[in-house]
């Protein structure tokens, strides 16, 4: 059964460094639902390991670094039937490339998982762009793109992983974990607040 409030819950795999990304950004995020919403949340992120049972007591989980990503055979059972479960994991990549370690090791892992061609790109007319506010050109680009880090590209599309006619993995190689690891009381000096496409994010798994 999930829990009554929203939990972000950030998940602990055994490779690469879970918890070397984004201290700040749930925080963020929990304030941009209080803020937007009237979707009651736990006041902290929750650290689960993947390969926990704990896991499926949430709907909505997270899964970030920058290096390799290779389940243990325990980790790679319990995202599979997580996600085939009706689980969501928002998935970013700290590097911002998309042909870093942590990318190649990733999508190898989603292949492995689910098959080959399962992660495709969204559309710009995929219903998580206007689940709560409007993005009709698609992903919102962040300030980690075009920085001399990465593969200095703009990547104008998210990849997704559907079940069932659902989308159940968000793949980014946007940096978004980076973009919104800020002190939520900054957000007052930004002239667009940059954690609204994260709303939509949640509430689509919310609802899925």
């Amino acid at each position: 059964m999930p829990a009554a409030a929203f939990t972000f819950v950030r998940l602990k795999y055994q490779s690469g460094d879970w918890d070397a990304v984004d201290e700040r950004m749930p925080a963020n995020l929990l304030h941009s639902l209080v803020q937007y919403t009237k979707v009651p949340v736990a006041p902290k992120e929750k650290v689960v390991a993947l390969d926990s049972e704990e896991l499926f007591r949430y709907p909505f989980c997270y899964l970030s670094g920058h290096r390799l990503v290779q389940f243990s055979a325990a980790e790679k059972k319990n995202f599979e039937q997580y996600v085939r479960g009706g689980g969501f994991v928002f998935v970013d990549d700290c590097n911002h490339d998309i042909d870093g370690l942590f990318a190649r090791s990733f999508e190898e892992q989603m292949r492995v998982c689910f098959g080959a061609g399962a992660l495709k790109k969204l559309p710009k007319s995929h219903p998580i762009y206007s689940q709560f506010f409007q993005f009709p050109e698609g992903p919102p680009n962040t300030g980690f793109e075009l920085n001399g880090w990465g593969d200095d590209l703009v990547h104008d599309y998210l990849k997704g992983i559907e079940i069932d006619g659902r989308l159940r993995v968000l793949y980014s190689n946007k940096d978004y974990g980076c973009e919104w690891d800020y002190d939520f009381r900054n957000k007052r000096f930004l002239a667009v607040d940059n954690t609204k496409f994260g709303v939509n994010i949640i509430l689509y798994a919310l609802t899925a």
